[in-house]
């Protein structure tokens, strides 16, 4: 986006935004010098990272589908982050044109993004809300008009949680969306998972996020599992993003694969 004229107003380029820096590591151009600067300092940390968001995008799309194929026709995506390649309502139209989807991210930017690729689209909102906030985006009119509650939806939480920290209670916010969904609906989430044997690599990304939008609070496993209480996990269960059921023939992005757990829980 640098050299085509001065950032549109209301878009801070002088602060790294991780929904840019997530876009950069995926090859968008929706990312400014401060993005690409920071993302370059982590990824030189580890070098692997671009393919393990490559595997987690894959993963949304694949648990997508086996939501569609379960009969899941809704869908919500918390944290949505800038629309990009194989977005959760291209995965959920291809497979079952009747479902309907809710974008929410809290960033302005990000649901401006949204509303103008998405505006001749009724089966698919933007809503700008607050995952810290969920009775507020449980109760948003857009979303109720869209979804039903009362029927099974899966709810998606893709490599947003590690940017919720402990004092934000963020088990607490995931089991309040449990309670509110209807049995058979699913809970789609991946989470940065830091890596034992490279701890200086992770302190130092930590940092660098630290200097960015939101800061990373990296889980161990236990922690990580604890977010699916109340859901029966889906197999293979918890794992590397890369091993989560991938289909024949698919490219599987193993390097650096440890970097983020990904998971579906079923609520009974």
């Amino acid at each position: 986006m640098d050299g085509q004229g001065p950032a549109p107003e209301g878009i801070d380029t002088s602060v790294p935004n991780v929904a840019r820096m997530y876009d950069y590591y995926l090859g968008g151009k929706d990312n400014y010098a401060v993005d690409r600067a920071a993302a370059e300092k982590i990824m030189a940390m580890v070098p692997d990272l671009p393919a393990t968001v490559r595997a987690n995008r894959a993963f949304l799309g694949r648990a997508v589908r086996a939501a569609v194929a379960d009969g899941v026709r809704q869908f919500v995506d918390l944290g949505t982050g800038l629309p990009t390649r194989d977005n959760v309502h291209e995965a959920a139209l291809a497979a079952a044109p009747d479902a309907r989807v809710v974008y929410v991210d809290y960033d302005p930017v990000v649901v401006a993004h949204g509303e103008a690729l998405l505006a001749t689209t009724e089966s698919v909102r933007f809503i700008q809300a607050d995952l810290r906030e969920p009775e507020q985006i449980l109760a948003h009119p857009v979303l109720r008009s869209l979804i039903d509650l009362d029927q099974p939806v899966a709810v998606l939480l893709a490599a947003i949680l590690h940017f919720v920290p402990d004092s934000d209670e963020p088990h607490r916010l995931v089991a309040r969306l449990r309670d509110a969904m209807a049995p058979g609906s699913r809970i789609i989430l991946s989470h940065g998972f830091s890596d034992p044997g490279r701890p200086a690599a992770t302190e130092g990304s930590k940092a660098v996020y630290r200097t960015a939008t939101a800061p990373v609070a990296d889980r161990s496993r236990e922690e990580i599992l604890a977010f699916f209480d109340g859901f029966d996990l889906v197999p293979p269960g918890l794992v590397p993003a890369a091993d989560w059921n991938p289909a024949d023939g698919e490219t599987v992005y193993s390097a650096g694969k440890s970097l983020i757990l990904a998971a579906v829980g079923r609520k009974p």
